[in-house]
């Protein structure tokens, strides 16, 4: 296990094929740091998801890789559905879609965490990003209200049977959640495994979201390798508010 006299690995940036170290010398504290250094080409990025790393940092820093243990995911058959959010979806005349509007929603994702103090999505991930959405890796869903605003959404990249959500805002209430339930529910329909949450956070295990160990997450990870999805469209029959027995 590294340990904090080890040095953290640092990548080319002219080198995107270049590999990265094995996660099992990624840092517990803080958790998960791997690697810092490279770039955000395609190429680096889908290996960093298919190795089980991701980048995060802020502007003004290098760019950090990551892999934590433990990892927080949801099972998309786990989600939990709460009565209130039930009345939202039914209620409110929301709209939902998927890759309709890649970049609103990555920029909306920024703006929110802006107006809270701070973002990490800089134009450099947001060009990055938008490059793999080009290449059918990275998706949105995007969440409209009777005035055809977007309102609420998230995106994020899929590797395989997993899907590693990177980001969600809400412009109105609820909105995120049902951006994260309209995705559950197609990716079980679809057949995906896994939604990878990255990090354990209040809003996610609501909904839950749990922990697994590293070991856990990547062995699902290179399991559903080959599984592919080509097609992202919202299903218009899916009833949302009627969706999962769980009452929540």
């Amino acid at each position: 296990m590294t340990t904090e006299k080890d040095p953290l690995t640092l990548l080319d940036p002219h080198a995107s094929n270049e590999p990265f170290p094995p996660v099992e010398l990624a840092f517990t504290e803080p958790n998960g740091l791997l690697a810092f250094g490279g770039d955000l080409s395609p190429t680096r990025l889908i290996n960093a998801y298919q190795s089980g790393i991701f980048p995060w940092y802020n502007p003004d820093e290098p760019i950090y890789w990551w892999s934590p243990d433990p990892r927080a995911v949801l099972y998309p058959e786990k989600i939990i559905l709460r009565r209130s959010l039930r009345k939202s979806i039914r209620n409110k005349g929301y709209k939902i879609s998927f890759d309709k509007d890649f970049s609103g929603v990555v920029q909306s994702c920024a703006a929110a965490r802006t107006n809270s103090g701070g973002t990490w999505i800089s134009n450099e991930m947001f060009m990055a990003y938008s490059q793999l959405f080009k290449l059918g890796v990275a998706h949105s869903v995007e969440i409209w209200n009777a005035k055809n605003e977007l309102v609420g959404g998230l995106y994020g990249v899929a590797t395989g049977g997993v899907f590693s959500g990177e980001s969600m805002f809400s412009n109105e209430r609820d909105t995120s959640k049902i951006a994260f339930i309209a995705l559950a529910w197609h990716l079980q329909q679809w057949g995906y495994s896994l939604i990878d949450c990255q990090i354990e956070n209040s809003h996610l295990t609501s909904m839950g979201a749990e922990n697994i160990d590293r070991k856990g997450y990547l062995s699902i990870l290179k399991t559903t390798q080959y599984f592919v999805h080509e097609e992202w469209s919202f299903d218009p029959e899916c009833d949302l508010s009627h969706w999962l027995p769980n009452k929540g």
